[in-house]
């Protein structure tokens, strides 16, 4: 098989690259490029295939069929130079809890083949990128879980890699370390890290450059943020507030003109056709499912739309 065909500013290069267990295709026939110093965003709902993914693009598992370029290397023919060109963070914190932060760094620098002195000075170096200085003594499994991430971030990128992959990196922590975690994301890819991350958080998806979205193993949308909201969820979109709303969107959902009605945080969001439809009868459908609707006002389309209007469509991407 012919290696995928890369370009100098490619970071990473998929060609058909597929993974099967037995009639299950966990990914089928994906193929993108991401470019060198890019965040990009790898979406997809529970079982969508973004872990499989990202297991063969680290080398950690070999494809059925396909192949990709990582960092140079080709994942079919060389996954330990992959690994050696990579930092990986993993959706579970990848540390030794009984070990103190530094003692942590230590043994990854030793894992990378860091001689002493270089580590030590690389180990000071990320210390003070991810605001670790004082927890360098703390025992790891003592620490809040915002900043385990930050000393497992700093951990992968230990040996400076090329390319960061980051597996749903700020599951279960609270909203301010990962406001922190991702100002330091953003630091990285403006220095030329290309970062490659997954996660459920829309509004974290939203600082990717590009994203792709993963339905039932296909790779079904790529573009940045802006051309995902103007394909996959054109028309006007309603945040209506009130009581009795979720019930009442079988209803709004027979209005001619209406693409689509789901719940959105304490409301509802409603999306339809301006040429068919205008928010006098989408109000008037809700009320007569029964809502007491208290307010409604037009707002943009998010990531969050996207992801329930192209997830909805299921099988039909296949």
């Amino acid at each position: 098989m012919n290696p995928p065909a890369t370009a100098p500013d490619h970071a990473i290069v998929v060609e058909d690259l597929s993974r099967h267990y037995g009639p299950f295709r966990a990914v089928d026939r994906v193929s993108f490029h991401v470019e060198r110093g890019e965040i990009f965003g790898w979406l997809g709902a529970n079982g969508a295939g973004k872990s499989t993914t990202i297991r063969m693009l680290c080398g950690l598992l070999q494809p059925t069929s396909g192949d990709a370029t990582v960092a140079g290397h080709r994942i079919s023919r060389d996954p330990e130079g992959v690994k050696r060109s990579i930092g990986y963070m993993s959706q579970k914190f990848s540390l030794y809890l009984d070990l103190t932060v530094e003692a942590n760094m230590e043994f990854f620098g030793g894992a990378y083949g860091i001689p002493r002195r270089p580590l030590r000075h690389r180990m000071e170096e990320i210390v003070g990128l991810t605001g670790l200085a004082e927890y360098r003594g703390a025992t790891t499994g003592q620490l809040p879980g915002g900043i385990r991430q930050r000393l497992a971030l700093g951990c992968a990128m230990l040996h400076r890699p090329e390319i960061l992959f980051l597996d749903e990196p700020t599951a279960g922590v609270d909203p301010v370390s990962r406001r922190d975690f991702w100002r330091l994301i953003r630091r990285l890819a403006g220095e030329g890290t290309t970062v490659f991350v997954t996660t459920h958080y829309m509004d974290e998806a939203e600082y990717c450059a590009r994203i792709g979205l993963m339905v039932d193993g296909h790779l079904v949308a790529l573009d940045d943020p802006a051309g995902l909201k103007r394909v996959h969820v054109p028309g006007r979109v309603l945040d209506v507030r009130g009581e009795g709303l979720v019930a009442a969107l079988p209803t709004a959902r027979e209005v001619p003109g209406v693409m689509a009605a789901e719940p959105f945080g304490a409301g509802v969001h409603v999306r339809f056709d301006t040429g068919t439809c205008d928010d006098a009868r989408v109000l008037g459908a809700l009320r007569e499912g029964g809502a007491r609707v208290a307010g409604a006002e037009p707002v943009e389309a998010t990531l969050e739309d996207v992801f329930l209007a192209v997830v909805a469509r299921g099988k039909e991407w296949e």
